[in-house]
């Protein structure tokens, strides 16, 4: 009877020990599960954040890419105002009744700056020229003499190496006190330009001492388009 009280005991307790290990081994199972899921959530949250970090960099760098996009083509469009003010053409505007009825007061010019680079002034051309005594202040006046020439103002009228010019851009003879340094003959240097308004009794130029003989380096273009008003736009011509 003992032996057999005691193989049942024995029976019992392995029983026992294996329902404890099944138990162990289920908590620790379970614990790695849940391990394994905190592994899995943590994961998924540091994805989350790259995904997130990752789009908010793009977006970023599409915003400066944008940004600098801007700034080039700023750049671009400053860089191309001051090649063509600089070098091709600039806007002036007529202040004054010194040039009708050819020009009229607030009349707006593109003066082609490029021309002359290539050639030389030609009579009867509207051209730009800085005055010397006032800063930012520009004439236009037409050429009336060329270089070699010698001008006189008689009579009412210019004479160009002691003949008549025949040319009808003046609206009224010149009067007697508007000769200016005229009244005698001029004689012009290699470079030299005289040009007079066509409002000839109304015109500061070369008669007057202030604005003088023109020098070729003067010349800072010739009017070229009219682009205000709007109705008189258009190609200025000079002959």
């Amino acid at each position: 009877m003992a032996r057999k009280y005691r193989l049942e005991y024995l029976k019992k307790k392995k029983r026992k020990e294996r329902e404890k290990e099944i138990k162990r081994r289920q908590a620790l199972e379970a614990e790695a599960a849940r391990e394994a899921y905190r592994s899995r959530k943590v994961q998924n949250e540091e994805k989350d954040v790259e995904t997130v970090y990752g789009k908010t960099t793009e977006k970023e760098e599409n915003v400066l890419r944008e940004i600098l996009g801007w700034i080039l083509y700023v750049l671009i469009i400053i860089g191309a105002t001051y090649l063509i003010v600089t070098y091709v053409g600039q806007r002036t505007r007529v202040s004054g009744e010194s040039m009708l009825p050819s020009l009229h007061n607030e009349d707006n010019l593109i003066v082609d700056k490029i021309s002359y680079r290539f050639r030389d002034p030609k009579r009867y051309e509207i051209i730009v020229f800085p005055y010397k005594y006032q800063e930012d202040t520009y004439y236009i006046k037409r050429i009336i003499g060329l270089p070699g020439e010698t001008v006189q103002v008689k009579d009412g009228a210019v004479y160009i190496n002691g003949e008549l010019l025949g040319e009808a851009y003046g609206i009224e003879p010149i009067e007697d006190d508007k000769k200016g340094i005229a009244a005698e003959p001029i004689t012009l240097g290699e470079d030299e330009y005289f040009v007079m308004g066509d409002n000839r009794n109304h015109s500061s130029d070369s008669r007057d001492p202030s604005v003088g003989i023109l020098n070729r380096d003067d010349l800072i273009g010739r009017a070229w388009i009219r682009i205000w008003p709007l109705d008189s736009i258009g190609v200025i011509q000079h002959e």
